[in-house]
C-alpha cells in the first residue's frame, strides 16, 4: 500500500471547507490516495442545495470542489451515525457521496498513512 491521507471534516463552517478539499485535490495529484469523510455537523455541507451556496474569494463553489475530486478519483464518505444523529431518515446528498457507518471512519483511519481533521 502506498501512502494515503484521510481528510475528516467535522465542520459547517463556510471557511473551513475549502483546506480539505484543496489538499485532498493536491493529495492526488501527488500520487497519494485521498479520501474525504464528512462527519457530524459537517454532513450539512453535501445536503444538495448547501455546497453551492459557499464560494469564497477566488476559489470555485464548495460543489465545484466536491464535484472535482469525485472526478479525480478521489472517495468522499458521509457518516450515516450524524445523519441518524440529525434526525435525517431520507436525505438527499450530493451525487457521487457514499453513505457508510461509522465503523468505515475506524478503518479508513487505520489504513492511512496519515489522517487530517477540520
Amino acid at each position: 500500500m502506498g501512502d494515503s491521507i484521510l481528510y475528516v471534516q467535522t465542520s459547517d463552517v463556510s471557511e473551513r471547507q475549502y483546506a480539505p478539499l484543496v489538499l485532498a485535490q493536491t493529495a492526488n495529484m501527488m500520487d497519494i490516495d485521498a479520501k474525504v469523510y464528512y462527519l457530524g455537523q459537517g454532513l450539512r455541507i453535501v445536503l444538495l442545495g448547501v455546497a453551492e451556496r459557499i464560494k469564497l474569494g477566488s476559489f470555485p463553489s464548495v460543489l465545484d470542489m466536491i464535484n472535482k475530486a469525485l472526478e479525480m478519483g478521489i472517495e468522499i464518505y458521509a457518516c450515516e451515525a450524524s445523519k441518524q444523529m440529525f434526525g435525517w431518515e431520507k436525505v438527499d446528498l450530493i451525487e457521487g457521496i457514499k453513505i457508510v457507518g461509522a465503523g468505515t471512519l475506524n478503518d479508513l483511519a487505520l489504513e492511512a498513512s496519515a489522517t487530517m481533521w477540520f
